[in-house]
């Protein structure tokens, strides 16, 4: 009789709600996304801003004791303003070039039906399938055939043959976000084409424009396979310093990587509002 009483007197079981137990997934999700990027860049600056005995030595300081000497032994090493010269005119002529030609090819993707329109798109994620090893010995060849082997040039059209497929996906998406009518109302007040372009489309797709300019200088900016394979004299920061990666001391290498994360966190900061546009606008 004890028995039944406690059984028809005990508690009842807890049932967990899905929907606080997807909230607690979710954030635990994000506060893991968050410390796998943010961890690495705050190690990175933490050594950078600290000096080559404190870089070398254990335990870590939690707050940076800001000593710039590894900033200043990386700035005098010999080669460093040459590559990064090389890596900035690179990157400024791969974004130039991935704009130039990603731009049009997304207007024409969103505002043309052509035969193979569907084939065009999807050859254009092709060529993202192949490997950058598998091309480096053709391409290599070729350039020294052209004369592009070791030029500014040459690095920024390879440069620009992995971006491109972002900036007209990019730029895809966002024309096509933009309704017809606002083009055809333009040309009914009298507006040619391009001036319906310039006047109407343009100033609503600048921030993608200014989004896939940033991917193309980031890819550029941290691309190394290519930049190690196609350069001898004119390297880039990314390969001058894979190149004295087994000689080079701790503390320079960890320079070597502030220098080349913090331009691209910068560069994005500065236009994140136009990032946060393109997004609204890709989804409307």
């Amino acid at each position: 009789m004890s028995d039944a009483i406690a059984t028809t007197t005990a508690s009842p079981a807890k049932v967990v709600d899905p929907r606080k137990a997807a909230h607690y997934l979710f954030v635990a999700t994000v506060i893991l996304l968050c410390a796998w990027v943010l961890v690495p860049i705050y190690l990175l600056i933490v050594n950078t801003l600290s000096s080559p005995e404190q870089v070398s030595g254990f335990p870590k300081v939690f707050f940076p004791p800001f000593d710039f000497s590894s900033l200043e032994f990386f700035a005098g090493f010999s080669g460093i303003a040459s590559s990064m010269k090389n890596s900035a005119l690179v990157a400024g002529l791969t974004m130039i070039l991935s704009i130039g030609i990603g731009a049009p090819a997304g207007y024409a993707l969103s505002r043309f039906d052509f035969p193979g329109k569907g084939t065009f798109r999807i050859m254009i994620l092709m060529t993202r399938a192949f490997p950058l090893p598998l091309l480096a010995l053709p391409l290599a060849v070729m350039f020294i055939r052209t004369g592009l082997d070791d030029t500014i040039l040459g690095l920024a059209l390879v440069h620009t043959t992995l971006a491109l497929p972002f900036a007209i996906l990019i730029t895809f998406s966002l024309f096509s976000g933009i309704p017809m009518e606002l083009e055809e109302a333009a040309w009914t007040l009298g507006c040619t084409r391009f001036e319906a372009f310039r006047r109407v489309i343009f100033p609503l797709v600048m921030p993608g424009i200014a989004a896939s300019a940033i991917f193309a200088f980031v890819i550029s900016w941290n691309e190394v396979f290519a930049a190690s394979v196609l350069t001898i004299e004119n390297r880039t920061l990314t390969a001058f310093l894979l190149q004295s990666l087994d000689v080079s001391p701790l503390h320079l290498k960890f320079a070597g990587g502030f220098v080349l994360v913090v331009p691209a966190l910068i560069f994005i900061f500065a236009v994140r509002k136009y990032l946060f546009a393109m997004w609204g606008i890709a989804n409307r």
